[in-house]
């Protein structure tokens, strides 16, 4: 096997189709080169491990990251500091987010956050935005046939990424006036998730995320303020007002939990849906299926979490103490990186797992983790692909690529098209 294996999975000409990489993980399931991470690819073991409480997802336990090859997939898998850190990003002024967090602290802040999201505390909130994603959808693509022109959609541009930040507006009670300028902020701060190495100009990046944060941090203090002042019913308000077990976020707790919102919610939104729009049109059995049957949604996002993941890899985990895998001793401290993607085709799990199947028998996946720190924004991810794409299927007629492959990101962590051309012939209304 190459000794340069790790390095081949992070480099840029193999995002289109890292898979067979992955396939190359296979016969050493523990796989370490030289002295860098330890690699787990199958699914049992990735499981397992995301479920084990001597496994911590704080980097400070990590002993060393010299010479990882790793280093920058790990400084983008959430961004830790920058994307998490909207009004202090580099200066310390804000802690990491419950998602870089090990128990019990991350259990306190999680848990607040919960009560305010989903069941019990609030088993509709998220069910009950519905209507209001289905009305941005529509919004979007009556934009596309606007247009006049379907024949070049930028699926990615002009439905993908500006949708998710609609919703996470909506969600935090971001008012309708304002939307505009948190696009804005959210656009520069994900151009620093991905930066393109052949930009001419990477420093004018960096400042303007950098006063993108900035801006968005103090407009989200204020907002903060304001929602203790006068509560509404939204999610922001919530959080700022809570009288749970765990009492009321402070304000800098409350400015990390919602960045987090708006980063991670964001972009694994995009690329699920991104990846999903591409998948649909390379099985366009699955894509007529999903036309005549918009119940065919659900099955189909969750397979869809299975072959073609948004988040690929999780690189930020160390043992606390040395622990066995597969007779493999990791030492305590070592760095460990979970390839989601291959666990999620490993064949040991799952029957002919390269095919993209929605009626699979053994449809599962770790397409949002597993264990404490599972994505606690998968109801909505999933709710907000399914009517994406389903509304996609219904109103573009006859779609179409027109590259294959897309041009992707260069985020060896958060895989996606950076763009998705596709022509139809119009537009249903």
């Amino acid at each position: 096997m190459s000794q340069n294996l790790l390095h081949r999975i992070l480099d840029y000409e193999n995002r289109a189709d890292p898979y067979p990489l992955y396939e190359l993980l296979r016969p050493t399931p523990v796989h370490q080169e030289a002295d860098g991470p330890y690699v787990i690819s199958a699914f049992r073991d990735i499981q397992d491990l995301l479920h084990d409480p001597r496994v911590s997802s704080e980097a400070r336990n990590l002993a060393t990251t010299a010479g990882d090859p790793l280093s920058e997939a790990e400084a983008a898998t959430g961004s830790a500091d920058a994307g998490e850190n909207p009004a202090g990003a580099g200066s310390g002024q804000l802690p990491p987010s419950f998602l870089r967090l090990d128990p019990p602290e991350h259990d306190r802040l999680r848990r607040a956050t919960m009560r305010q999201f989903g069941p019990p505390h609030t088993p509709h909130r998220v069910n009950d935005m519905r209507p209001e994603l289905e009305a941005a959808v529509d919004d979007l693509i009556d934009r596309i046939g606007a247009r006049g022109d379907p024949g070049h959609i930028d699926v990615v541009s002009q439905f993908a990424y500006p949708f998710p930040v609609t919703v996470i507006c909506r969600l935090l009670g971001v008012p309708r006036e304002d939307e505009a300028r948190f696009h804005t902020w959210a656009d520069a701060i994900a151009a620093s998730l991905d930066p393109d190495p052949d930009e001419p100009d990477p420093a004018r990046r960096q400042h303007a995320s950098r006063d993108a944060r900035l801006a968005l941090g103090g407009y989200l203090a204020e907002l903060i303020e304001e929602r203790r002042r006068r509560p509404g019913d939204d999610m922001l308000s919530q959080l700022a007002s809570a009288t749970g077990p765990d009492g009321p976020l402070s304000t800098i707790e409350l400015l990390t939990t919602a960045a987090l919102l708006l980063i991670a919610g964001h972009e694994t939104t995009v690329n699920l849906i991104a990846n999903g729009t591409l998948t649909l049109l390379r099985h366009p059995e699955a894509l007529d299926r999903l036309r005549k049957n918009p119940g065919y949604a659900a099955p189909l996002v969750e397979e869809l979490l299975r072959y073609e993941p948004p988040v690929q890899l999780l690189p930020q985990r160390t043992p606390l103490t040395d622990i066995e895998v597969r007779g493999t001793t990791i030492p305590r401290g070592a760095s460990i990186w979970l390839v989601l993607a291959a666990g999620n085709r490993d064949p040991e799990r799952f029957a002919r797992p390269e095919r993209f199947d929605p009626d699979r028998k053994d449809l599962c996946h770790l397409g949002l983790g597993s264990g404490i720190h599972s994505c606690f924004g998968a109801p909505l991810a999933r709710l907000e692909a399914q009517i994406a794409l389903t509304r996609l299927a219904t109103r573009l007629e006859r779609p179409r690529l027109l590259a294959d492959p897309p041009p992707y990101r260069h985020n060896a962590v958060l895989r996606g098209p950076r763009r998705l051309d596709i022509a139809c012939d119009g537009v249903c209304p």
